[in-house]
């Protein structure tokens, strides 16, 4: 009976030895030979294309003896540039860094030059410049050779733009516009019968004295023999002593406010009592400081809408930025970098070659108003604007358009009245009619049936 149960003992533990055994077996397979495959990771997104960097240069003289009249430009096409990089501009599908490019031509042929190859090599998507006709000139060439567009927002001699070349534009009238607006409203308002046209030799000076000249000499008023100096001129009692001796009732000066000013200063020092008469270049605020009481009275043009008469958003944008109010053509170099930034987007290209000709048709609303080119690339319709110093201040008194002069406060006038007519809003469409009442005899018929 022992015997048969440790034998019974023997067998059980055997068993529970080789169930064990089993056990720990498959444990170490199942550890050993299953792998956890981890969840599978999802694809990522394709990277958004790169930035598409697009470079706007803008030439001006940034020093000498007009640079604030260069800084000003230059500030007007900087803030569209700024605009255009918050307003997060795309152009075929992909994210656009514009890139303002500044350049320095002191005013100088040579200089201009020589920038504008500057630019060219940098391989600038278009330009804004230069400020003088007598850079612009020379310098329209290279770009045209590089196919590159440039809107000049100042430069006023009619060579610019009857050179032939399809990238040359501006965004401002011509001399052959603005010399006859100025010596016109002379001759009408002050009707002097003898003038003395004085230049400074340079391309904008020269040019604009020539259309004053021919524009009086039309007019059956006697013109003296021409007086030249320099656009670096400040000593001018020579010539002004040999005017006097002439005794004209007018004088009308072709060149900038930093030669200008002396001019008309020194002229008062000699007793000169003749009326003084300016072109664009001369026609700024800071005539005041360098003529100093002797500017009250002058008179002088510029080739467009006063910098007042802008768009007010142009206005305060440019007043919080630069903290100053823009001098004359700030608004005009503004709306020049917008043209070229908006011709970008309507082509879906910033090659020269491919939004050139969008360029060339466009039709923009600027802060200067509504802007087309001619074939020429001038710009149509341009208005000349004449002013007056009064109490140190240049104030608008005329604008001269397709030859009739409005005087300004009507012109302010009018433009005010057109405002809310062109931003009024379409009529909403008419309600629909309400649905007609069933008549009185119809609803007795009902009645019967029913």
């Amino acid at each position: 009976m022992e015997r048969a149960k440790l034998a019974l003992t023997l067998i059980a533990a055997a068993v529970a030895a080789g169930v064990a055994g089993c056990s720990e077996k498959k444990e170490q397979v199942t550890k050993k030979d299953v792998v956890v495959t981890p969840a599978a990771t999802p694809a990522a997104p394709p990277p958004p294309p790169a930035a598409l960097e697009v470079k706007i240069g803008h030439v001006g003289p940034l020093t000498g003896a007009i640079a604030h009249l260069g800084k000003d430009n230059e500030n007007g096409a900087r803030l569209a540039v700024e605009e255009a990089n918050a307003a997060k501009v795309k152009i075929d599908g992909k994210d656009v860094k514009f890139t303002f490019v500044a350049e320095d031509d002191q005013a100088d042929p040579k200089v201009g030059t020589t920038v504008a190859q500057k630019l060219v090599d940098a391989k600038v998507n278009g330009v804004v410049g230069h400020l003088n006709s007598g850079t612009s000139i020379p310098a329209s060439p290279i770009y045209n050779g590089a196919g590159i567009p440039v809107i000049s927002g100042s430069a006023t001699n009619p060579k610019l733009t009857e050179q032939g070349f399809k990238t040359q534009f501006r965004v401002v009238g011509r001399d052959d516009q603005q010399g006859p607006a100025i010596a016109s409203y002379l001759a009408a308002n002050k009707k002097p019968k003898l003038v003395a046209v004085i230049d400074d030799a340079t391309a904008y000076g020269k040019g604009i004295a020539d259309e004053v000249e021919k524009t009086l000499k039309a007019a059956s008023i006697k013109v003296l023999p021409r007086e030249q100096g320099t656009d670096k001129t400040t000593d001018w009692k020579a010539i002004l002593t040999k005017v006097k001796g002439k005794n004209p009732d007018a004088v009308f000066y072709g060149g900038m406010d930093a030669t200008g000013g002396p001019l008309l200063k020194q002229g008062r020092e000699l007793g000169v009592k003749a009326v003084f008469s300016f072109g664009d270049g001369a026609c700024t605020d800071d005539m005041t400081k360098l003529a100093g009481a002797a500017a009250d009275g002058l008179l002088c043009s510029q080739a467009g809408l006063p910098p007042q008469a802008a768009d007010k958003k142009f206005l305060d944008a440019y007043k919080k930025r630069f903290n100053v109010d823009p001098i004359i053509y700030a608004p005009f170099t503004y709306d020049a970098a917008n043209m070229l930034i908006e011709a970008m987007k309507q082509a879906n290209s910033a090659d020269p070659a491919k939004y050139l000709p969008v360029l060339a048709k466009i039709e923009y609303a600027g802060s200067t108003g509504k802007i087309v080119f001619d074939e020429k690339g001038d710009r149509k319709d341009a208005e000349m604007t004449i002013f007056t110093m009064k109490d140190g201040k240049l104030a608008p008194i005329a604008i001269i358009k397709g030859g009739k002069t409005i005087d300004y406060a009507d012109f302010v006038k009018a433009a005010a009245a057109a405002a809310p007519a062109a931003a009024a809003p379409p009529a909403p469409p008419a309600a629909a009619a309400p649905a007609a009442e069933p008549k009185k005899d119809e609803e007795k018929k009902d009645e019967a049936k029913k």
